[in-house]
């Protein structure tokens, strides 16, 4: 079969043909319904080098997957074949004490073990079918269409775990900012108005991103800038953000999420595009809470697909076929994509 490969660091994606998997004891083959083409890809493509992870290529990108179940290996009883999945991302050992509780994104022996998952130095989603080690990491998608719910298992689940560890913050009367209304960003602002009633202030420096910002629930609209920090220090009544969500990661965006965060507040970092936050105790408003975030656990992805089965939620996709992918990262780069790509192996 035909699979979109790294096969170097540094090095531009191949289409290679591989063998189609058969699964093993507790192992689950799917079918690819969709592929999310995420912007950390192009981060693998470009920016990392030789040993800097405790795994690398060749491996077959796509870590953001949904299909339907087309085999199983002996022992697996917790999926029927047919059945429509989203396969959780992050893989853990499933043994440690974050593992236990659903947080394999943080497990404990992830340099041990390696590879982190399917699309990050193992197999992924970028090819008709998809070898997934264990069917845990299988969670059943209802009547949700596989492409249209590929991007939930890291773009919906990615801020909607970040959300998530704000929300004692986000009572009535709360202000949330979110920078960067992208893959990521379009779904936290559905998320934020999904599961509190916090004022939603929006940050893009593109006016389409902005309008399908305003189109998904945001309350107010700010042009990334000089002016940001002030326009929103201003909707605030001068109080700034007690929740802000950086989903670029430039030196730009945090310097404005530093800018903004009140007092007490919570400023949260998912984007890597490689700035940096300096802190100091007068660099940062008193006891605002800096974190960074990677993807979210288990049963967090359970959540973010209620959500979608309800209807809070919806991933706006953009379609391209297997042997279109290398036009999903080209869209990326430009700048021209709206929501999310989505990689469709099997038309």
């Amino acid at each position: 079969m035909k699979a979109l490969q790294l096969t170097a660091w540094k090095h531009d994606p191949e289409f290679r043909e591989v063998a189609q998997p058969d699964p093993g004891p507790g192992e689950v083959l799917v079918r690819i319904g969709g592929a999310g083409a995420c912007h950390s890809d192009l981060h693998l493509l470009s920016d990392f080098e030789p040993g800097m992870l405790p795994w690398g290529p060749p491996f077959t990108l796509g870590h953001e997957n949904a299909g339907w179940v087309e085999a199983a290996g002996p022992g697996v009883t917790s999926v029927t074949v047919g059945e429509p999945v989203a396969v959780y991302g992050p893989w853990g050992c499933g043994r440690c004490r974050r593992c236990l509780t659903g947080m394999e994104n943080y497990c404990e022996r992830q340099t041990e073990i390696g590879a982190a998952g399917g699309g990050l130095g193992r197999d992924g989603g970028m090819a008709p079918f998809m070898l997934v080690p264990s069917a845990r990491w299988l969670v059943p998608l209802g009547d949700l269409d596989p492409v249209d719910a590929a991007p939930l298992t890291d773009a919906g689940l990615t801020p909607y775990h970040a959300i998530k560890r704000s929300l004692p913050l986000l009572v009535p009367g709360a202000t949330a900012a979110v920078i960067g209304v992208g893959g990521l960003g379009h779904l936290a602002i559905q998320i934020l108005r999904a599961v509190s009633p916090a004022t939603i202030v929006a940050v893009d420096q593109r006016a389409d991103a902005l309008e399908l910002a305003r189109n998904l629930g945001a309350d107010h609209t700010v042009q990334a800038g000089p002016d940001a920090a002030a326009q929103i220090t201003e909707l605030t009544a001068g109080r700034g953000a007690d929740v802000v969500v950086d989903l670029v990661g430039a030196d730009a965006t945090l310097a404005l999420a530093a800018a903004v965060t009140r007092p007490l507040g919570h400023l949260t970092i998912v984007g890597i595009a490689g700035g940096t936050l300096p802190v100091s105790f007068f660099g940062i408003a008193y006891e605002v809470s800096v974190a960074t975030t990677y993807w979210g656990s288990l049963p967090e992805l359970v959540e973010v697909i209620a959500l979608a089965a309800a209807g809070r939620i919806n991933a706006r996709v953009r379609r391209f076929g297997l042997d279109d992918a290398l036009d999903a990262y080209a869209a990326m780069r430009a700048g021209t994509l709206e929501g999310r790509a989505v990689i469709v192996p099997n038309p």
